[in-house]
Formats: C-alpha cells, structure tokens, sequence
C-alpha cells in the first residue's frame, strides 16, 4: 500500500496558507483568493472544519481507563472490573481495543491478536458490561508499534533514522517503530478504527501514541515533504533553517489530515461518535492548540502525575492551557494510580495523599477526573481505596463542579510560535508567573496567542506576556485594541521583538505601548546585578519591599531606549560587578537612572514592561522579592476589585467559577514540605480563611456551603459581597453559594 502526497504546493503559497490556518495577517482579498484555493487543493486541514459534537461529550464527570497487557485475557477479572467501576461512580469509561496488540477477533491481516485471546473477545465482554452499568464506552488504540510479520510484508510501514536504518523498537526490540505520517496510519489504521466501529458502535475512540515517535526518513516521509515544500527533510534542529521551519508546519498538517481521516471513517459508521486523539497542550505543544480546539469537542490531557521537580499545580496549569484553546468544551484529566518518572515503572502505586492532592488541582480548574490503570491484573492494591474514596467524594459534589465560565479577569498569554520558531524556555518564564499568582492567591486563566481578539479577551482586565517574543504585527495590533479597550499589559524580556516566524526586528512589535524601543543589545548573562529601590517614587510597585534598599536582578536583560519622558522609576540599575576574589566585591557603580521597569496608564488601562526575565529568575530561584515585585504589579495593573480575596496562613491554588445556579470558589491546600517535589507523604491542615467573593451583578446568595466540610457557613452578605471564614482546609475545600 502506498500514501498519497499532499498536492504539490510551491513552498511561499505553502508557508502562506499556514500562516493563514495558524490565524495571522490576511491582508489581501487576492492573497485569501489563493490560500482558498491551495487549501481546497489540498484536501488536507479544512475538510472537516468544525465536526458536530456527539451527543455524549459533555455527560461523563469521572472517568476509568483499563489498559490492558497482552497476557491478560486468560486471567482478567471483568467481574471485579465492572464492580469497580460502580462502586467509584465512574460514569465513562476507555478500554483497549487494537492498534499494537487486538483483544477482539480481529478479521484485519498483520492486527496481531493478542496470543492469550483464544476464542474469547474480552474488549467485546468488558464493553458489554460497561454499557449495562450506563457508562460511556470508548475504545483505545495504540499505532506507534507493529510485529516483524508487517514489517517484512510493509517495510514502508516502518520509521526510519536519519541514517536510513529501520528502527527497532527501544523498549521492545521485538518489534518495530511504526511511521505516524505515512500509510501504516492513514490506510491500515484507518481499517482497524472501521472494524472496531462497526463491531461495537462505541461513543468514541482514543488515539495513544498517534503522531509518530521522532522524525522519519521513511520514503513516504521524503517524497510527501518534498513535494509539498520543496525541501529535503532537515538533519538540524534549529527552527530557523527554511527546511525545519517547513518540517514543524508540515508535520502538524499532515497529522491534522490523519485526524480528520480517521475521525470521518467513524463518523461514517456511527454519526454520535467521534475520534479523540492524545494530544495538546501548552507553549510546548508540537500541534497548534488552536486548530485542535476547533478540531476536537473534547479533549484529554495526558499529564498522569509529577515527575522531578515539578509543583502539584502542574496539571491544574494543564487545564488552563486546554481551556485556553477548548473554550467551554469539556477537558478531562488523565491521572496514573503509578510513579510517573522517567524509569517507567508502570506497575507501581503511588500513595493516596499524594493522588488526592493532584486530583485536587485537576479538579479546582476545570477538569473531570480520568484515573488509568496499566494491566488488568492487580500486582498491587494500595490505590483502589483512595480513589474510590476520591470518585465518591466528587459524585456528591457532582453539581457544583459543572462549570460554565471561570470568573478569573487575569490571563496569561502562551505561545506556540514562539516556542516552536525561538526556543526560549518560554515555559520557563510561564512557570515563574505561574508560581508567582499561585503564591498571591490570585484567579487567572491563560490565552492563546492565536485567540488575541474582542470576543476571547472580553472577559480579563489584564494579559500578561511572559516573555512571548514572537508576534505578528496583526496580533500586536489586537493587543493594542485590547489596550485601547481598557485592558492593561505586563509584559517581560523580548516580547515582540520577533515577528511570528521567529526573526528578529529592529524594534518591539509592541514599542508603542511600551513606550521604549530596543536599544540593540541583549545581555543574556547577567552576573551579580542588582536593582535599587527607589522608595521616594512611593510607588504600590515597591509593596512590603519598605525595608529593602535593593534587590537582586535578573540573569538576562534587553537595553531599552524610552521614546517619551517618563516618571521616576522605582526600580533602577545597579550594574554587575565581581564575584571574585572576595575581595573585590564592592560595586563599581553604586546608582544609575537606567530604569529597569516602565510604567504607563493608557486610558483605562495600565501597562508594566520588565526589560528583564524576572519571571524565569523568580521560577528558577523563587527569590521572595521577585514574587512581590511580580504580584504588585498584578495588583497595580489590573486596578480594580478582584472576584475573591482569600486571607490566611499556607499556599493556596484558589479559583473561582460560575455554574447555573451557583457559584464555587475552589481552595487547594498546596501547603506541603513536598510542594516541589513529591510525592507528598501526607496531607497537611492549614488554619482558618478569611473569603470575600463579588458576586456577578443581579447575583444574590441563598446558601453557602462548606463541601468538603460538609456544613452550612455563616456569612455576610454587604449587597455585592459574600464574606465568611473557612476553619481550615486539609486538600481541598469548595465554597459554595447557591444564587
């Protein structure tokens, strides 16, 4: 079998009509003339471009996966199974169905059946069990890997390295690494997809490890690139080269074209269903979250647990970047029973303090709850209790955790473009500012860089630019709309110094709004630099910093030039000096007038610039200076009443959200000696909470609720405000107010 090539498309009509599918400047009817017809030419992206949304999507709030290993039809315990999943509640379910190994008698050459199967249909048995306990059914597939009988029959089936060797499997050297972008996906797992449809008319099928593992340089790969862009596959990794810039644009259309592929030959068969492929995510997603939100009427984000040092806010982050893109579209929260650490242990049992906090976060902004258990044979049984107790605690909550909009007026912007064409630890300035916020218990969402306009922006005050570097000059414009609105701005570092591609401009796409324009020179490596307070400007910038003469820098600054007078600024520079001998470590330079903040009120609206990267420093050294100066200029820019204040001893994640009938303010006690690197070995209480909670205008409250607690709460109620006390919060407390 062979795969058809994307129509041959010159590569500028090519990398124009990405440029128009990743939502930047149109600027001629002529040119949008073109791009229609390349696109149509194409049949690639835009074929299905908004698919109906099945009837079933927004239903399921607790979800069960059972992954299954190849030797366990003969000692899989469905009984046990099904019971469990009505004794948590969970109301969907994804089951393994084919792809790498089949659990079904599948009729398709080279879908190797399970060697344990028999004559049993054990998918078949555990679906029909699912259906009658009313659970939602999707069937998981698994592509990335096939058996040496297809590999000798289809050898172009098979991933190839860059030296042209077929590459064997890393974890299984029995088997082979399948190609994501040629015919082993569009043609043979097209059919397995079809077969699995048309066997059980399942609400949907899950895509794991879909999109290939690595480049290809199969001769499907070659000949599909080549004649799309006109360019030879590249062997360097700078975004920069033509043929790499190319690759990133290619890659996610042709993956696009996979999706919808797949996702029409279900349809076909059952129209209330739909293909859910494994991915998404946040600046550092390979696949635009935009064109995946349009794509997808719901969508699984797959960050199972923490790994390293990483916070257990992570997976509610996770959850704003989906929503960022998904809008109010439901987005569930894969979480593993195991470790998720780079060894793989896929056996292991993670204890239950540490599952409940993660689900508590998952939960606190916006996610439905999917637990995944590797092997239907029970090795260790440590993890069924807590989430049981997990599940059935959130069934009774069930009602106020059906969100209709987050009431945050914060938002910070993530940038795909950037990461894919800079490569600037982008990530690493959004987790300072993440960390930042979470610290002073302030509500904030995230937005898309590709969703800058009126209708996305209208419900936040401020957008903050972690150090988003590249923008086109149409979404700089939005973003000075968004200013002229009434919206304030903080941005970091190079924002808008680069144009979407990556390529650096002789000034700020934002300079305007900046009010200072790029001096020509980066200082990427700052040493033993400080900045001077200067408290007689009695700015809120300098809040709780009274006693502080200076502070420490940053480790990378841009030289700015202002283009207009500007007031006093409250932090200047103290230029860097030696660190050794010790001897010589005294400044050379003890106060400058180099201003190392700009502050602007625009109309309604206010703007901070930091030439430097406070925010990757702040996540790098969590200085409490840096998490001050980051929250005062929160609190300055947005000016104006937040939707909670939340006063008491810990660290909190605190959202706030909107349902039908009510309104809930989420506390999640993050309070932990294993806050940055877990697991956390129990669950810590922390006192009492002082809540002030502005309802929506024409709100009024009727009740208010203690969930976790599980009593009434006194309150007071001034006409706009709720204000009451929460005793104390062990993983996580829910307020919530009937309206």
């Amino acid at each position: 079998m062979s795969t058809p090539p994307l129509n041959r498309i010159p590569r500028e009509s090519y990398l124009t009509r990405r440029v128009f599918l990743h939502n930047t400047l149109l600027a001629s009817a002529t040119v949008l003339g073109r791009i229609r017809v390349a696109t149509a030419a194409s049949g690639a992206l835009n074929s299905v471009a908004n698919p109906a949304k099945p009837s079933w999507v927004d239903r399921p709030m607790r979800w069960a996966q059972l992954t299954l290993v190849e030797d366990d039809p003969p000692n899989l315990d469905i009984p046990f199974w099904l019971e469990y999943f009505r004794r948590t509640k969970s109301d969907a379910v994804c089951l393994s169905g084919g792809g790498c190994v089949a659990y079904y008698p599948t009729k398709i050459p080279f879908h190797h059946r399970s060697r344990w199967l028999g004559d049993r249909d054990v998918l078949g048995e555990l679906i029909a069990g699912c259906r009658k306990l009313g659970m939602v059914v999707i069937v998981r597939t698994d592509p990335h890997a096939t058996w040496d009988d297809a590999q000798v029959a289809h050898p172009d089936w098979i991933a190839v390295e860059a030296n042209g060797k077929p590459r064997r499997h890393w974890a299984s050297p029995d088997m082979w690494v399948t190609c994501g972008l040629g015919p082993y996906n569009f043609e043979f797992m097209t059919e397995v997809k079809k077969e699995l449809m048309s066997r059980y008319r399942m609400d949907g099928i899950f895509i794991n490890r879909w999109d290939g593992s690595g480049m290809c340089y199969c001769e499907h790969c070659r000949k599909n690139f080549k004649s799309a862009t006109d360019h030879e596959l590249p062997r360097t990794t700078d975004a920069q080269d033509p043929a790499r810039r190319a690759y990133i644009l290619w890659r996610q259309e042709r993956l696009f074209a996979l999706w919808q592929t797949w996702d029409r030959a279900v349809r076909e068969i059952n129209p209330d269903s739909c293909v859910i492929p494994n991915t998404g995510g946040g600046a550092g997603s390979t696949l635009d979250m935009k064109k995946i939100g349009e794509l997808a009427p719901t969508l699984m984000a797959d960050r199972q647990g923490r790994r390293g040092l990483m916070a257990p806010w992570a997976i509610g982050m996770n959850a704003k970047e989906y929503r960022a893109a998904m809008g109010s579209k439901p987005i569930v929260g894969i979480f593993s029973v195991g470790v998720e650490e780079p060894y793989r242990w896929k056996d292991s049992v993670t204890n239950g303090a540490e599952l409940q906090l993660w689900v508590a976060d998952l939960v606190a902004n916006g996610m439905r709850p999917w637990f995944t258990k590797f092997g239907g044979v029970l090795r260790d049984e440590r993890w069924l209790k807590p989430v049981e107790d997990i599940y059935r605690r959130l069934a009774g909550w069930e009602k106020y955790l059906r969100n209709t909009e987050p009431l945050a007026r914060v938002g910070i912007v993530y940038s795909q473009q950037t990461s894919w064409f800079v490569g600037n630890r982008s990530e690493d300035h959004i987790h300072g500012w993440y960390q930042a916020l979470i610290e002073a218990r302030i509500p904030f969402e995230f937005v898309h860089d590709r969703l800058l306009d009126a209708e996305h922006l209208s419900r936040f005050k401020l957008l903050i630019l972690p150090n988003v570097a590249a923008l086109s000059d149409a979404q700089c414009r939005q973003l000075e709309l968004f200013v002229e609105r009434g919206g304030s701005l903080i941005a970091t570092h190079e924002t808008s110094l680069r144009d979407e591609w990556g390529v650096k401009r002789n000034d700020f796409g934002l300079a305007k709004l900046f009010g200072v324009s790029f001096g020509g020179q980066i200082e990427s490596r700052m040493q033993n630099a400080y900045l001077r307070l200067e408290h007689e400007t009695h700015h809120p910038l300098l809040r709780g910093l009274e006693d502080a003469p200076r502070i420490i820098h940053g480790t990378a600054c841009v030289e700015v030039t202002p283009r207009a007078p500007f007031a006093p600024a409250p932090l200047t520079l103290i230029p860097s000096y030696p660190d050794l001998p010790m001897e010589m470590v005294y400044p050379r330079v003890p106060k400058t007038d180099t201003a190392q903040v700009f502050l602007r009120e625009i109309g309604q609206g206010r703007l901070v610039y930091f030439p430097w990267d406070i925010d990757r420093t702040f996540w790098e050294v969590l200085s409490v200076d840096h998490g001050k100066l980051l929250r005062n200029a929160v609190e300055w820019a947005v000016n104006e009443e937040p939707p909670v204040r939340v006063t008491g001893p810990g660290v909190l994640d605190v959202t706030v959200w909107h349902q039908a009938n009510s309104v809930t303010v989420h506390l999640v006690n993050l309070t932990n000696p294993m806050m940055m690197k877990g697991p956390v070995r129990e669950l810590i209480p922390i006192g009492r909470q002082h809540i002030q909670i502005r309802l929506p205008k024409g709100s009024k409250p009727r009740r208010v609720h203690l969930l976790a607690a599980n009593k009434a709460a006194k309150f007071n109620w001034d006409g706009r405000h709720v204000s009451l006390s929460v005793p104390s919060v062990l993983d996580h407390e829910i307020v919530a107010i009937d309206v």
